[in-house]
Order: structure tokens, then sequence, then C-alpha cells
């Protein structure tokens, strides 16, 4: 049926090709029914659609549409996949290509599903309910995602399309759907960031969040530590209040986390294990308080130290504590993890700083720390001054 079709000269006669030569040849790939005639006639319409897709009428459109959605079967998949890059930006491509392109396997499908603004919603709901799990992934990256696919997304159980969808921006989210991801955010921890970053967010759910957090932190801290869990419920409630503006009384906000954690260094409860753990849990705030507190050293220049590029005054800083080298390189992660934008670690950044970390004595670390209790401004002036007398022995 498909070559009858495609060898008919009246059909291909009606295609919008100025030059005769150009149709005769086009006549010439569609009378060859070998597999090599109908992949250089693929080709060949793609890149005409592509050329003059602006200026072709409805009826051409269809038409090409038609002839390429009969063929694109039987032609190899380097052809599809070269077919579905040219297609995927065109806003009036053929919709019947379009489809058949997007349920392809993923490598010819993944253009027409990041990009093709063609595919309709009922359309992408389909794929993310019968195709595989690269294919929702594609689907949750699209520039814009509608309500309705971002529920199928959701229904798919799947941790990393959720995880994709909800740190898409360009994703619309209803309210009944973000409460499912919160309720699962629950058991599973690297939801909070990206769902917390969502405008959507509510304040009740925003709040149940920090809750989860927080509980399974001070969890942790129960059944490791033996501390006063009524004082830990009271610090923890006052930090989620204040991350949620929540007013805060003057007796509150006196004896705040600061207290809880002196308390805990005094009671030599503040350990690397304690740290890290912290860290896992997403509290950077708590773990730069411990570390300020270990090192009586401002907690701003603290919070400089763990997301400054480099990392090498964190492995000063953790080399003055005698912490150990395979709990600095877990701190080192986990707090490369909390920056901003890109979380990857390159792995000569991780080499360079374990090797400052091995080259650097106790006493000279415990030096430079010192220096840094100094005040800032002072420390400043000794910088310009330095740079001053290196310039004049250039």
């Amino acid at each position: 049926m498909a070559t009858k079709f495609v060898t008919s000269p009246p059909l291909l006669s009606s295609l919008p090709v100025d030059n005769p030569e150009d149709l005769h040849t086009l006549l010439s790939m569609a009378r060859d029914k070998s597999v090599e005639g109908r992949t250089a006639l693929v080709k060949a319409l793609g890149d005409l659609f592509y050329d003059s897709h602006s200026e072709l009428s409805s009826e051409e459109r269809n038409l090409m549409g038609d002839i390429l959605q009969r063929l694109i079967g039987d032609v190899e998949n380097v052809v599809r996949k070269a077919l579905s890059e040219k297609l995927s930006g065109i806003p009036d491509a053929p919709p019947q290509v379009i489809s058949a392109l997007a349920n392809d396997t993923l490598d010819i499908a993944y253009p027409i599903l990041i990009e093709s603004a063609v595919l309709q919603d009922i359309e992408l709901v389909e794929i993310i309910r019968h195709r595989t799990h690269e294919h929702q992934l594609a689907i949750a990256m699209r520039e814009s995602v509608s309500e309705t696919v971002s529920d199928a997304l959701v229904e798919t159980d799947n941790n990393d399309v959720i995880r994709t969808l909800v740190e898409n921006r360009g994703a619309l989210i209803s309210g009944l759907t973000l409460e499912k991801i919160v309720d699962r955010s629950e058991s599973q921890p690297d939801l909070h960031d990206p769902l917390l970053r969502r405008n959507e967010l509510s304040p009740t759910l925003a709040k149940r969040m920090y809750w989860w957090v927080s509980a399974a932190l001070r969890k942790s801290i129960v059944e490791r530590f033996d501390i006063d869990s009524v004082e830990l419920d009271k610090s923890i409630e006052r930090a989620v209040k204040d991350l949620m503006g929540e007013p805060i009384s003057k007796a509150e906000n006196a004896d705040n986390v600061d207290g809880m954690i002196k308390s805990l260094i005094g009671a030599g409860k503040v350990t690397p294990s304690l740290m890290i753990q912290t860290l896992r849990q997403g509290e950077i705030a708590l773990f730069e308080e411990m570390l300020s507190g270990l090192s009586n050293l401002n907690n701003k220049l603290v919070r400089r130290f763990v997301f400054e590029p480099g990392g090498e005054a964190l492995a000063i800083l953790c080399r003055s504590l005698q912490i150990m080298k395979p709990d600095f390189a877990s701190i080192f992660l986990l707090s490369r993890s909390a920056r901003p934008g890109d979380k990857v670690v390159d792995p000569s950044e991780l080499t360079r700083v374990l090797d400052l970390y091995d080259r650097i004595k106790l006493d000279t670390a415990r030096k430079v720390v010192e220096h840094w209790r100094l005040d800032p401004d002072y420390l400043f002036a000794l910088k310009q001054l330095n740079a001053q007398q290196r310039q004049a022995t250039g």
C-alpha cells in the first residue's frame, strides 16, 4: 500500500517543485522500491519541507506529511533522526509525522519531545503513559509543560521524572499536584530544594516541608547523641518560625539556635559525624553555626568559606579542627552540593583540595585560623599592604 501511494506520479507532481529536473528526480526516487530509494526520497522531501515550509499551502503541507508518514517506517534510524531534528523546530510541521517520530525510539524522538510545539497535550500524555522512562524525562524538560501534562508525569511515580519536572521553571503545576509532590518529598530529600524554589509553593506547604527536614535531623541527633530533646525541639521550632518569617518572642529570640549549638559544643557533641549528617539533611545554616562555634569565627566568614570556589579555606579550617581526611572529604562534597547553580564537583577540584589538606600542617592551619579571627578591616589592610609589597619587588 505504501509503495503504491508513493509511486503515484500525480501525487508527487502536485508537490511544490519549480524545477522540472528536481521533480523528475523525485519521481525516479519514488519508483525505486528499494530501502535506499525510500531513504533518498525521505531525505529529499525532508529537505524540501525544511527549506520551503513557510511558503507551502495547507494542502501542500498535508500532502508532504502523508507521503513522509507512509515512508518513515521503512528507512534507517539515522534518516529518521535527521528528519526529527529538522522538523522539531517547525511550528507547522505535519502533525502525523511529528506524532510518529515522537513515538519512535528515544534517540529519534528526543528532539521532537523536547522542542516541537506541534505535539498536543493528549499526545504527550499518551507518550508518558505508554513509552519509556527516558521519553518521560524528555517531556519533563520541555520549555513549557501544561498542568495536564505535569499531572501525567507525577502519576508515573518515578522520582527522577518528578524531580526533573519540579526543577523545570517552565512547567505549570496545579496546587493539588504540588501537594502530592510535597507529600512525596517527606521520603525523598532530593525534592526539598527544587520544591522550595517553586513560586507556586504556598506558605502552608513550605512549613510542612521545613518540619519534615528538621524532624528528620532531630531524630538522627536524638538517636545518636545524649542531649536534651526538649531543648532541641524548642530550637528547631524557632528555626522553622524564623525561616517562615513568623514572629518570634523576645524570649525565644534570646534563646536561639546559637544557644543550642553552644550547648552541644560545650558537651562535646558537635562531632564531624554530626556535621556530616546535618549537611546530608540539607541544614546548611545549622552546619555553618556548628563550624562557626567550633572555630570561634564569624558566621558570615564561615559561610563564605563554605560556598567559595576551590574550597581551600574550608580545608584549612577543617584541618585546624583536626577533622580527619575522610570526614573532610565528605564535608567538602556535601558543601559543594549546597552551592547555587552547577552542583557537580570537578574531580580535579576534589583532588586539589585533598592534596592541600595533606600538605598543610596542623600548627600552620591553626595560625591561619587565628589570623582570620582578627578584625576583617585589619585583614583587608594587610592584604592591600602585601599586594603593594609584591608589586614593588616584582
